[in-house]
């Protein structure tokens, strides 16, 4: 697979893929809607402090790529995502890439419960085959299990093949920020929090469009 994208690349992308999917009736999305989606508080792994100045950056790298366009729908600059249409994702295939974008490398329970507002999954059989078509594609690879964890994590390749270091660094950032927390019911608990965060959050990109 030829493409190779920054972190910001990363982060802006899968931004766009999740509002396209979750709020299209307020796609494409403006500077300032774009910069806030990529700030999210909730669902978003590792949590980004972006400045316009770094989304435009990043829009720009993705524009080269022909995976980003801007749109002239309206007086104010809008941005699309393209790569979706370019790879002819379908819709369970683009709601994996998009949560892998967004929130690093997860278990298959962990992505079927987080597409959950952009694509049901019926149950983690269906996921494990659309997985399996994206690493056909050679777009997701699953990672060994690390030592103490019961399951194996997915992870993109769109920023090239992670290094095992690499790895081991995302598994405890992620581990830290989820503190002591444990048992079904708190994890529950708290992804729901995160998706009402969320909705707060596109209610406020939602009036950033027309500002």
């Amino acid at each position: 697979m030829d493409i190779l994208l920054t972190d910001d690349e990363v982060r802006v992308l899968g931004c766009l893929m999740e509002k396209e999917m979750a709020t299209p009736d307020y796609y494409p999305l403006t500077l300032n809607a774009l910069t806030n989606a990529c700030n999210q508080k909730s669902n978003r792994e590792p949590v980004v402090s972006y400045g316009e100045e770094t989304v435009i950056y990043a829009l720009n790298g993705l524009k080269e790529r022909k995976l980003v366009r801007q749109s002239n729908i309206s007086r104010v600059a809008k941005y699309e995502q393209l790569f979706s249409q370019e790879l002819k994702l379908v819709t369970s295939e683009q709601a994996i890439i998009c949560i892998l974008l967004v929130r690093g490398p997860q278990t298959i329970g962990e992505i079927r419960s987080r597409t959950e507002r952009l694509y049901s999954f019926p149950d983690l059989d269906k996921v494990q085959e659309t997985l399996a078509s994206l690493e056909d594609l050679q777009l997701v690879v699953k990672l060994p299990r690390q030592p103490g964890r019961k399951e194996s994590r997915y992870t993109h390749l769109l920023s090239g093949t992670p290094q095992e270091n690499q790895v081991e660094t995302i598994i405890r950032s992620q581990t830290a920020s989820k503190g002591d927390r444990s048992g079904d019911l708190e994890s529950q608990l708290d992804e729901l929090r995160r998706e009402i965060q969320e909705l707060r959050e596109d209610f406020q990109n939602f009036k950033a469009n027309f500002e």
